[in-house]
């Protein structure tokens, strides 16, 4: 590929794309760049000629801690930040979803907020025992309107969704075995990208029409979900992210003290 995307390595074996989250350093953090840049990757490799199948993979102790609180910020501070987080929330999720051949996701370790939504959007998971997956937009302030609002309730059931999306509670990936988030687990981290890569080898293996045929008509179920829930779960989210209750949240979280919410 002739485009370098920040924060992402990109590579290509036969029918198969290898995409890591390279930036270990600030725990994969999602922050405006990288949101961008990931929106553009894949379009792009939703158009690749002769694709079988994707991996999802990333790097260091988590496999992404969602948005950067910088970010965050920055949009907390901008007028316009409520329209430009719906088109990029919408955008985000919409981009995985067009990818037409499985997306297999290769979690190594705890996935936080935006990044369990990108990994909720994806075909398969496999992770290993002690990493948690958890969404806890609500503990900072934010309406879970960047995907999790559509792909938990998929997965897990209404009552679960609410259960953790309400509370920000995270799951270990036993239990998201066990209820439907996690498709795949193994022994340890080491074994969760050979076992992601062996399963993406398996489905690029299959006949390409029936495998992608089958994964549209799967997607057909979700698109139509995404119409009735996005929008609506992105305006909102707009609505908190330029809240005091914000501000409150990445403060308290920085001088690690209780936080006092306003509702404001």
């Amino acid at each position: 590929m002739a485009e370098t995307f920040p924060g992402v390595q990109v590579e290509r074996d036969g029918h198969i794309v290898e995409i890591t989250l390279v930036r270990p350093e600030v725990l994969n953090r999602i922050d405006g760049e990288v949101h961008d840049g990931l929106i553009e990757l894949f379009g792009e490799v939703a158009r690749m000629e002769d694709l079988r199948a994707v991996v999802l993979a990333s790097t260091g102790r988590v496999f992404s801690a969602g948005g950067d609180f910088d970010f965050m910020l920055q949009m907390n501070a901008n007028p316009g930040a409520q329209r430009i987080l719906v088109r990029d929330a919408l955008r985000m999720i919409a981009s995985i979803m067009d990818i037409p051949v499985p997306v297999v996701v290769a979690m190594q370790g705890d996935s936080i907020g935006l990044g369990t939504s990108i990994a909720l959007s994806c075909d398969a998971i496999v992770a290993h025992p002690k990493v948690r997956l958890s969404d806890p937009h609500v503990v900072i302030g934010l309406v879970a309107g960047d995907g999790g609002c559509l792909t938990w309730p998929q997965s897990v059931g209404m009552l679960r969704a609410k259960r953790h999306l309400l509370t920000g509670d995270p799951l270990r990936a036993e239990e998201a075995f066990a209820m439907g988030l996690v498709t795949d687990l193994v022994e340890g981290p080491d074994d969760v990208l050979p076992a992601a890569r062996a399963l993406a080898a398996r489905i690029a293996g299959l006949p390409p029409l029936a495998v992608q045929g089958t994964k549209a008509a799967l997607q057909r179920q979700l698109r139509i979900r995404f119409d009735e829930v996005m929008e609506l779960a992105a305006t909102l989210e707009g609505g908190t992210v330029v809240s005091a209750d914000l501000r409150e949240a990445v403060a308290a979280f920085r001088e690690k003290r209780t936080p006092v919410y306003k509702g404001l």
